[in-house]
């Protein structure tokens, strides 16, 4: 018999409050948008950033100061993600954005942190960008920087390797890096500091050079003397015309808003850039960067931090997708006000994808707000699934939107089948091997939880892809299943995020020929379960894939586990009623009064080992859905107990 026990009055109760609560968040324009937290290295940045621009005095930096001690542990250092027991390059940022803002040394929470710092090995043992930082201050000398000639901007279109094989972010950050590592500056800043405290070898025992890894990826360092050479000779071939391609670049690619590619180290490393090329503070250039950055700020009574990104599409499609599934009548005002919100934001403009891929046609929706330049296949397709699940006053408009948007997507499909996020065949490997590459994320594969947002955008709104690339997409997703029947979550923490995700996507549009790779990522799900009801994985997964599905149980995860085994059941009689029940009343019971969920950890996935976001939507939006997706099922005959 079917179970009952959760489809009451409950349920119900706890979806409604869900959904008022996200239709009380809804900003008057139609979007929705909650706050991108990560570690405090973004802030940090931003303070040396004003320091070098001499514009601190205009921004609140004196209530960052508050933030940052808040943030600090018990142990004395800064976290990458929440309870990570922190991370070395991230509290060197801290501590150094402290000490800009006039704490000084001989400060408790230094004394603590100089500690931590010193412990795992100080500054020398730091990343390359920290390092980069504070060379610009003179607290690490340029010649353990990688150097990297500004001619390589000039390089063709057809030649192996050009700036278009890096990732769309990695591509933005770097060009305006190639100014700033030709001029290698050393600014003057107030306060003056520096930091040879936090040299754990002592500062006149410094060795500044490039790790090596004693294999063949040593070639690269040896590469890079070479370049330093040849820049100490002033031998540097095609050095101006290059310095003036990277120039134009970045000012070709600042949005009328000010930002650059929506996100933070984009936007610092372009002014940074201009710094160096000597541009005024009160250019209108200048003018609008710093602003696009105030507006990624999060100022209270007596904080300021500033986020790495901003998130409404991505967010407001979420919202539209969990409030009609819950039961929202598809033409309600708010769903309404939303898609046509959404409608506005498809971006009509050829961007850098249009370098690797020169007959398609624009139709992509971005992250942010503003982002003409990098539209990406994620946000897109949730986009479309968002789109069709509401009803517009102009369905015509709507239609035409989508339709652009599956072509431009079909257009986007890499070698071998599959989707990146934002480019096409952005895969060269050896880009990561390099020095500069120590977060391991200058190129945008493929990967499974991408490829598998298409595939569900394609079955759940019935579009009509070329058979040979949807089947292409599959068997590159059965390719890179797990043997333990799990899939690896590239943009979501991480192995429940990713199954969840290709679930989703085979029950929709595989699942007879995929029946078998759906149970055993279903039982997957199942047995990762906590005593609690819940579903967690902790970050450090990526590191250990020991510790993949295993963490403490958070809002968000639960929901992705109980969305990949509800598909599982509805498409191929998979049977899990008990796990479902108990994570369903796991969501029920941790609901906030105001309908909210609220969870500490950080299940947002940035670059995989260096980089994690706390989504603040995300606890709000997939549990919803969850319930939703578990209230429909529960009220379809046999679909819970039957396999």
């Amino acid at each position: 018999m079917q179970s009952q026990s959760l489809v009451n009055q409950q349920l119900e109760n706890a979806i409604i409050a869900s959904q008022n609560y996200l239709l009380s968040v809804q900003y008057p324009d139609g979007y929705w948008w909650a706050e991108l937290e990560s570690n405090v290295t973004i802030t940090s940045e931003i303070v040396l950033l004003h320091k070098i621009w001499g514009t601190d005095n205009t921004r609140p930096l004196n209530k960052i100061t508050k933030y940052l001690r808040s943030q600090q542990r018990e142990h004395g250092g800064w976290e990458l993600f929440y309870d990570d027991g922190g991370d070395l390059s991230t509290s060197v940022e801290a501590y150094m954005a402290l000490r800009l803002l006039g704490v000084p040394a001989k400060d408790p929470a230094l004394v603590k942190a100089r500690r931590f710092i010193l412990k795992r090995g100080g500054i020398s043992k730091t990343r390359i960008f920290t390092k980069l930082h504070l060379a610009l201050i003179g607290c690490y000398d340029w010649r353990g920087i990688p150097s990297i000639p500004s001619w390589i901007m000039l390089l063709p279109d057809n030649f192996p390797f050009t700036i278009y094989e890096m990732s769309s972010w990695a591509r933005g950050s770097t060009v305006p890096l190639l100014i700033v590592f030709d001029q290698k500056p050393v600014f003057a800043v107030e306060p003056t500091i520096n930091l040879d405290e936090l040299y754990a070898e002592g500062i006149n025992n410094v060795r500044y050079e490039l790790p090596q890894n004693n294999d063949w990826t040593d070639i690269f360092v040896h590469l890079d003397s070479g370049f330093k050479l040849a820049e100490s000779l002033n031998l540097v071939p095609f050095r101006q015309e290059g310095l003036k391609a990277a120039e134009k670049w970045i000012l070709e690619r600042q949005e009328a808003t000010g930002d650059w590619g929506g996100i933070i180290p984009a936007m610092l490393n372009s002014l940074l850039a201009l710094r160096c090329l000597d541009y005024d503070v009160q250019d209108p250039i200048i003018q609008r960067g710093l602003t696009a950055i105030d507006n990624f700020a999060i100022e209270t009574e007596d904080s300021y931090r500033i986020q790495p990104c901003i998130s409404p599409v991505w967010d407001t499609a979420w919202c539209l997708r969990a409030l009609v599934e819950s039961g929202l009548k598809r033409d309600h005002q708010a769903l309404v006000k939303g898609g046509e919100w959404l409608l506005k934001k498809q971006i009509l403009d050829y961007g850098d994808w249009v370098v690797k891929n020169p007959d398609a046609t624009p139709g992509g929706w971005a992250f942010e707000f503003e982002n003409r330049f990098y539209p990406d296949i994620d946000d897109s397709a949730v986009v479309v699934m968002g789109l069709d699940g509401v009803k517009l006053p102009q369905e015509s408009s709507k239609h035409k939107a989508i339709a652009r948007a599956l072509q431009w997507i079909e257009s986007m499909e890499c070698v071998g089948g599959g989707w990146a996020a934002f480019d096409i065949n952005n895969d060269q490997e050896w880009l990561n091997l390099l020095p500069y590459s120590d977060l391991k994320a200058t190129i945008d594969p493929k990967t499974a939880d991408v490829t598998a947002r298409v595939l569900e955008m394609i079955g759940q709104c019935h579009l009509p892809m070329r058979e040979t690339q949807v089947k292409r997409a599959i068997a590159y997703i059965l390719e890179e299943q797990e043997s333990d029947g799990s899939w690896f979550g590239r943009w979501g923490v991480n192995y429940i995020y990713g199954t969840s995700g290709v679930l989703s996507a085979l029950a929709l549009i595989a699942p007879k020929i995929c029946k078998t790779n759906i149970y055993k990522g279903a039982a997957w799900l199942v047995s990762c379960q906590n005593s609690d009801g819940g579903w967690g994985e902790t970050c450090r997964s990526y590191d250990d894939p020991s510790l993949k599905g295993k963490g403490v149980s958070t809002p968000s995860q639960t929901a992705w586990a109980l969305i990949g085994i509800l598909a599982a059941t509805q498409a191929t009689g998979f049977s899990a009623t008990l796990a479902v029940e108990k994570g369903v009343n796991y969501l029920i019971t941790n609901q906030k009064p105001d309908g909210s969920w609220y969870e500490a950890q950080f299940t947002g996935t940035g670059f995989p080992s260096h980089f994690y976001i706390k989504y603040h939507m995300y606890q709000q939006y997939f549990p919803l859905l969850a319930l939703g997706r578990y209230l429909s099922s529960a009220r379809r005959p046999s679909s819970l107990t039957t396999g």
